[in-house]
């Protein structure tokens, strides 16, 4: 039921896309008519983007704090070594993206396109009927800084009291998230792009999109094979067969855009790559919820495209803050589709300036990929897994 579910969001994006397009291509020549088509997409673009504001740090603090907050209830060493392994394996798949988008970007995407894109867009089309302000109840980074206080408190303090609230909590926004913001943001994406089309504008953009997207999957057997390296010259073992008995979990990602529900599949997979039971049973669910290599690959690419797009710089040292702020704002990203661009929409709005407009095209982006990300995701879990088994049995061998 849940695959179900998350197979017809990605169906409603992809014609919520095309109808935009189609409908911003005929409605030009439907004179005042097409006019009052285009302008109601506009007015609830910006009420849904207003809303979007609102639910941001709201967001940050419900999936954040209590992921940390878990993060830190656990004991040992091996948690904290896996949890910096997955760390790391997350902060050099955002550096490779970085490198590889700024390589060839300038090739791919037109510098200030969307900037353009957009001038011509609001020189063509009516603004919206009304809008309804929302302001927010606070500002993303004291957002971020809550959610970071409470869940270190609740690790430290070791309470149940307060845990309990932001469980209950984290339940709500879960809710909010999966059952109004994703079935809403179809019409979002719809206004986007119908607006775009109707300024004639949007061929450009999905073309450069199209490229992306290439580059993304390539990025992402590339950094599956580094992972495979490294953790198969710690085992002594070949990295490609080990890639080749995780491809049942790969696949079975594809399908359920769920690293949670893949757990089963990616714990079987490892274990047939000779990692030990437990080994398997602990990294395997572990990482499902803190590694998030694939994810992290998707949106640096996408939002550095979308920063070129509308000429903003992607030097090192605005991008990589970003890229190690993400490995910490993912943490426990829910089970919904998109449940990561979700959590890192806060991120986007304060460390990269986004607006609601280009949130919204990150969201739809990145769900339009969202099984390959999380494919990415799962099978990098499997190389963590056979990295840390085969440190901790040397460790062992040694001790003896």
């Amino acid at each position: 039921m849940k695959e179900k579910k998350k197979m017809s969001l990605l169906l409603k994006l992809v014609i919520a896309i095309v109808l935009g397009i189609v409908v911003g291509f005929v409605t030009p020549g439907m004179g005042a008519f097409g006019e009052v088509i285009i302008r109601i997409g506009a007015t609830y673009n910006s009420i849904f983007g207003n809303f979007l504001n609102f639910v941001i740090p709201l967001i940050i603090i419900g999936f954040v704090a209590p992921g940390i907050a878990d993060l830190g209830a656990g004991a040992g060493k091996t948690l904290a070594a896996t949890t910096g392994v997955a760390y790391g394996s997350t902060i050099i798949s955002g550096t490779l993206a970085f490198v590889v988008a700024s390589l060839l970007y300038p090739h791919m995407v037109h510098a200030g396109m969307f900037m353009e894109n957009a001038a011509n867009a609001e020189e063509t089309v009516l603004s919206g009927y009304f809008t309804i302000e929302m302001p927010a109840i606070m500002g993303v980074m004291t957002a971020l800084l809550m959610a970071f206080i409470l869940g270190l408190g609740m690790a430290v303090i070791k309470g149940n009291t307060m845990k309990t609230v932001m469980n209950e909590f984290a339940e709500i926004i879960d809710k909010l998230v999966s059952n109004i913001v994703i079935p809403l943001l179809p019409f979002h994406v719809y206004g986007i792009f119908a607006k775009l089309a109707y300024a004639g504008t949007i061929v450009e953009i999905m073309g450069s999109f199209i490229k992306v997207f290439a580059m993304i999957l390539v990025l992402h057997w590339v950094i599956i094979v580094f992972q495979y390296t490294v953790a198969g010259s710690a085992a002594k073992k070949n990295p490609f067969a080990l890639i080749k008995n995780m491809l049942p979990a790969y696949t079975t990602a594809i399908g359920t855009q769920s690293s949670a529900a893949t757990i089963p599949v990616t714990t079987q997979c490892t274990k047939n790559n000779g990692v030990s039971d437990g080994m398997a049973e602990f990294v395997c669910p572990l990482c499902a919820t803190i590694h998030l290599s694939g994810s992290t690959i998707t949106l640096t690419s996408c939002a550095m495209a979308v920063m070129v797009m509308t000429n903003q710089s992607i030097g090192f040292g605005k991008m990589f803050p970003f890229i190690l702020m993400l490995g910490v704002t993912m943490v426990a990203a829910p089970g919904v589709p998109g449940g990561a661009v979700m959590a890192a929409l806060g991120i986007l709005q304060s460390m990269l300036g986004f607006d609601e407009t280009m949130c919204g095209l990150m969201i739809a982006l990145y769900i339009a990929q969202d099984s390959f990300g999380t494919a990415c995701n799962v099978t990098g879990d499997g190389a963590i897994a056979v990295f840390m088994d085969a440190i901790t049995g040397k460790k062992k061998a040694a001790a003896k």
